[in-house]
């Protein structure tokens, strides 16, 4: 029995020898039994399966529709337009974010010592929200802005007039004290760290101030809810309760030198 096993043995690899060379890496084609696919391995060596994703999904049972709707199996056609749609949605995105539009504008020199922007952007909108103005600021300041839109701004209004539509910017990027008061500290809006807002465009084309909305019963609710949301994206919240410079506006910046928020 033994003499027969080695008999065996013998014959087998000179069959393998005598395929040559020539044959040695091609695939053996895919038989109609969907078997899956070896490569004849070169004398000495073990014949492992085809590498061929395809092949290996085949037999694995996983092929069809679902297989062959895999990304790198799309035709150039509709790589090409998926490109084009990516270059399309980030035009216009700044501070690496697609939902803050406006265009990167470099260093903003101050006319007075304490003033002026590094990196700063001219935002026209956040969140699909539009603003009445283009507002100059830092990218810390625009990625605020666009959260608390987000998160405070369009929540608050989704019952009113259609939803939030626009932003009134009152005041962004001056180089100025603050309240303009003479010999004040430089105010956070000649650093880019500021917007103003003082009012809210609706979707069907009316507009709520904060001047005359702060009171009013039909906005009061909406009103308070965005001031206490801006507490937190920013580090000062000033409204029409902190003091008569701020009866007409909402007033947020990102100051840095605030160990915590203040919020009034």
């Amino acid at each position: 029995m033994m003499r027969g096993a080695v008999i065996c043995l013998i014959l087998v690899g000179q069959a393998v020898f005598a395929a040559g060379p020539e044959n040695s890496a091609r695939p053996v084609a895919r038989g109609g039994d969907g078997v899956l696919p070896v490569t004849v391995a070169p004398t000495g060596a073990i014949a492992q399966p085809a590498r061929d994703p395809a092949a290996r999904q085949a037999a694995e049972g996983k092929g069809g529709l679902g297989f062959s709707l895999r990304p790198f199996l799309r035709s150039r056609k509709a790589e090409k337009a998926a490109r084009a749609r990516a270059r399309m949605l980030a035009k216009g995105a700044v501070c690496g974010d697609l939902s803050i539009q406006g265009e990167a504008i470099g260093a903003v020199a101050g006319k007075i010592r304490g003033c002026g922007i590094q990196n700063a952007v001219r935002v026209r909108s956040v969140s699909g929200i539009g603003l009445s103005q283009p507002a100059v600021m830092d990218c810390t300041t625009a990625q605020a802005l666009n959260k608390w839109v987000r998160q405070s701004a369009v929540p608050a209004l989704s019952g009113t007039g259609g939803g939030l539509k626009g932003l009134r910017v009152a005041a962004h990027y001056a180089c100025r004290t603050r309240n303009n008061r003479k010999g004040a500290k430089i105010s956070e809006h000649g650093k880019g760290r500021a917007i103003d807002i003082s009012g809210f465009q609706l979707a069907d084309g009316s507009t709520v101030s904060v001047l005359k909305g702060w009171g009013a019963r039909r906005s009061s609710k909406a009103m308070r809810r965005m001031h206490i949301g801006a507490c937190g994206p920013f580090g000062t919240v000033l409204g029409p309760a902190a003091d008569r410079y701020h009866r007409d506006h909402f007033h947020f910046d990102t100051a840095r030198y605030r160990k915590g928020r203040y919020c009034r």
